[in-house]
């Protein structure tokens, strides 16, 4: 692995200690209460985590995405859902008017997003189209100098809270000339009429995460929100779920490092039959195991990232670092919750909190198996 670079090294130090002194002791009572960690959330603003790889021209640090990426990983290693709330708040919801916008459509919405004094969710998901996202059924139909909005969104990160600005969907505008959906994508303000974020879910982990179910209906918008070229928007999605996997892949790594963390803690501290627990070899060598994914995991998404900001092609890389690290964020949760014993079953242990939080990891923002696939293409199957 290269060493990093040292504007690289001092933020992914800035963020550990953030992380530490900050985010982990918040965690638990967000996670216990099922409350957003706003206070956090206007902490991690201030000191430019959501504007990390956007240009100063609209608010942001003018950093990468590789920055971003290090600073997820150090926020996910104690806890993922204030790691993926600035995900999903810079990858999912800010990059799609980053990337697809006209200018004055970033001058307008940007510099909020990338301050974090606004949030922005990615209405992709539908009850009937996760990973056939091509399935998508909710509609936007033209209306004079409106879009008419009907439809349903699910599972949609950072769309409810109280400084949520904004959701951009996909929709179908239309048919194509071979007779297939045309999705287009279009920005929906939060206090659209028609438009209704649900009650948020009751989920196994992530439970400081804001989710919702998303209703349109009726929900109008002018034409001028079209994200991006009318037609394109399923495309532009895929391309921004390609560069999301990076950084679900960071979240992951440090999840995975955040159980070797506080195994090696524990087993140090922990005595059994007259000697710490660390001693004995049957623990050892699985929380060696465990360092040994996480490391692997950190390669993989440097990999990808790096091929990312070169200009070269990083699709099959990222569905390796998402694959690979999620996984090794689920086995090393498992590992730790094995080598903590009873204790690792109690809430009051961060090792609870990942193992229950990191099963989404193998499913949001692409399934193991739908990495498989992109992997499998890649190699020309």
């Amino acid at each position: 692995m290269p060493e990093l670079e040292e504007h690289y090294a001092d933020l992914k130090s800035t963020v550990a200690d953030f992380a530490d002194k900050v985010v982990a002791p918040a965690s638990a009572e967000h996670d216990r209460n099922h409350t957003f960690p706003y206070e956090v959330v206007a902490q991690m603003g201030q000191m430019g985590l959501f504007g990390l790889p956007f240009p100063e021209e609209y608010g942001g640090m003018g950093g990468d995405y590789f920055a971003l990426s290090l600073a997820l990983e150090e926020l996910g290693r104690v806890d993922q859902s204030t790691a993926m709330t600035l995900e999903a708040g810079v990858g999912l919801g800010a990059m799609p008017i980053f990337h697809f916008g006209n200018e004055e459509q970033k001058q307008k919405w940007l510099p909020d997003l990338a301050a974090g004094r606004k949030l922005a969710g990615f209405g992709l998901t539908e009850p009937g189209a996760g990973s056939d996202a091509g399935a998508t059924k909710t509609t936007a139909k033209r209306d004079g100098d409106q879009w008419v909005i009907n439809g349903n969104k699910q599972f949609i990160t950072n769309s409810g809270t109280d400084i949520t600005s904004l959701v951009t969907v996909t929709a179908v505008t239309g048919t194509r000339e071979n007779g297939k959906k045309a999705i287009s994508t279009i920005i929906v303000p939060s206090d659209t009429p028609g438009f209704t974020a649900e009650p948020a879910y009751d989920k196994v982990g992530w439970n400081s995460s804001d989710t919702h179910p998303l209703t349109f209906a009726d929900a109008r918008v002018p034409v001028e929100n079209l994200l991006g070229e009318e037609g394109r928007g399923y495309a532009n999605f895929l391309s921004i779920l390609d560069e999301g996997r990076i950084a679900i892949a960071a979240v992951a790594t440090g999840a995975a490092q955040g159980c070797v963390d506080e195994s090696v803690k524990y087993a140090r501290e922990r005595e059994s039959m007259g000697q710490k627990i660390g001693s004995f070899q049957s623990i050892a060598f699985k929380i060696a195991r465990m360092e040994a994914r996480a490391h692997t995991a950190r390669c993989a998404y440097y990999e990808a990232a790096r091929l990312m900001l070169a200009g070269k092609p990083f699709k099959k890389e990222a569905a390796i670092a998402k694959m690979v690290a999620s996984e090794a964020a689920m086995d090393n949760a498992r590992d730790a919750t094995q080598v903590h014993g009873g204790y690792g079953f109690m809430n009051e242990y961060p090792v609870a909190r990942h193992y229950r939080d990191s099963k989404i990891l193998e499913i949001g923002e692409g399934t193991t198996e739908v990495q498989l696939m992109l992997i499998a293409r890649g190699l020309g199957l």
